[in-house]
């Protein structure tokens, strides 16, 4: 009985050792295995995806033949950007039928004086007021019953699409493949290029974002998540899932999974650009990317069951879901690693183990620069595919950018995860939101 005890015991240690190592080397490469696989869709999307609707076809519409569109304009608090946001509306783009509704979320700045100053300017623009400031989505799901058109542009206050935009957007819904179209999100750039922060996120839109949502779409046909300050939605799809959750901290990625699971289909435009400021601060940074962290960890918690329930016919977001549960899991891998590293590091310095002090300090000097390299070629790739290469000469601030997209990127994670289980399970109370600062941009910028 001892001797069975102790093999199995033996047993038990060799494989608990063995999942141990092998699940600490996958973790450790899953920055390489996900930039190598995001690169190879992203040129899989370009060149071979035979799944483009839209720009193949395009016929300009008429006058007479466009859709009326709603651009809606969810605001809180934004007295700096409001007005010329608006203005670029109303004035610069290349479609008629159309008007622009703000709903103002309980502003307490001069937005609602602005605001009435422009209606009196600019007869197809509407405003809604709501008394008490409830959040982003909850704006949205008011002012779309108030919406005339069948087609909802969610713009944000610091946000334009370009000129053509509109046109582009109905290219899609009107092209023969896009009657179960539910939404299509359009490509992010940066108006705001002054400093090294606002260049830096330049290049993350065009890797992170960009490349990313064109694997998923080329390779999975399914996108995890709109991108919520510039993107057209069909009415009756928006209805059929019952609008945006407003319990949620990104009701974009929300409400792209839902729409996903209803039949309809999300579509990523990389043709169409829409412009945003970006925060300029790091702690503007990381506020913000704390409310991403917190909604992806929130979509990651409601989709894992609806997934799991049905792995066959859910394959595509099984797999979107499992690259989800490894970049989790590899934040908190990822500070834990460096915390062990900085004691083991104090440790042989405190003990004067110099042999030990720089073979440690090689190995992950090594593993860092091979890291580097692959996700500076992530970049590039990417950036070489984005928006006809017009964005390759910010490669010179990828360093900056891979110097603290990664540490904060797994910190937000780790931060925002109980409150994220917290949200999902209904503790999170209702929505407000706080409008970043914003800042006024020069006519040099952006360019």
């Amino acid at each position: 009985m001892i001797i069975v005890a102790n093999a199995f015991t033996d047993w038990w240690t060799t494989h608990m050792e063995w999942w141990f190592n092998s699940s600490v080397q996958l973790l450790s490469l899953y920055p390489i295995i996900g930039a190598l696989a995001w690169t190879i869709g992203g040129v899989f999307f370009r060149y071979l995806y035979v799944g483009h609707i839209g720009f193949k076809d395009f016929v300009p519409l008429s006058e007479d033949e466009e859709p009326l569109v709603t651009i809606m304009i969810p605001a809180h608090n934004e007295e700096v950007m409001i007005e010329e946001t608006i203005d670029y509306l109303m004035n610069d783009l290349n479609y008629s039928n159309y008007e622009v509704l703000v709903c103002d979320d309980g502003s307490t700045d001069t937005t609602p004086d602005i605001l009435a100053r422009l209606q009196l300017k600019y007869p197809k623009l509407r405003v809604l007021r709501i008394n008490k400031n409830k959040g982003k989505a909850h704006a949205f799901n008011i002012g779309i019953a108030f919406a005339r058109g069948e087609y909802i542009l969610s713009n944000d206050a610091d946000t334009v699409p370009e000129p053509d935009g509109l046109k582009k957007y109905m290219n899609f819904f009107l092209s023969p493949g896009g009657q179960n179209i539910g939404g299509v999100t359009a490509n992010m750039d940066v108006q705001n290029r002054s400093m090294m922060v606002e260049k830096s996120q330049t290049v993350e839109f065009s890797s992170i974002v960009g490349i990313i949502k064109r694997s998923q779409m080329g390779v999975l046909g399914n996108m995890y998540a709109y991108s919520g300050a510039n993107t057209m939605y069909r009415k009756a799809a928006v209805w059929d899932v019952g609008g945006f959750r407003q319990d949620r901290a990104t009701e974009d990625i929300s409400i792209c999974w839902d729409q996903q699971y209803q039949g309809w289909r999300a579509v990523f435009a990389p043709d169409i650009m829409f412009y945003m400021n970006v925060p300029n601060t790091f702690n503007m940074l990381y506020n913000q990317r704390k409310r991403w962290a917190k909604g992806g960890t929130e979509s990651w918690t409601t989709n894992f069951k609806r997934v799991a329930a049905h792995p066959i016919k859910n394959l595509p977001k099984v797999v979107m879901l499992i690259d989800q549960t490894f970049s989790i899991v590899w934040s908190f891998y990822y500070v834990i690693f460096l915390i062990w590293l900085i004691i083991r590091l104090l440790f042989f310095i405190a003990a004067g183990d110099n042999v030990q002090l720089v073979h440690t300090l090689d190995m992950a000097f090594v593993f860092s620069a091979f890291i580097s390299v692959i996700g500076f070629w992530q970049l590039f790739a990417a950036l070489m595919l984005d928006n006809h290469r017009a964005k390759v000469k910010y490669i010179l601030f990828a360093p900056a950018y891979m110097l603290w997209y990664w540490q904060m990127n797994a910190v937000t994670v780790i931060t925002t995860f109980v409150p994220a289980i917290k949200g999902v399970l209904g503790f999170a109370g209702e929505g407000t939101w706080v409008s970043p600062t914003r800042t006024k941009m020069t006519k040099d910028e952006g360019k």
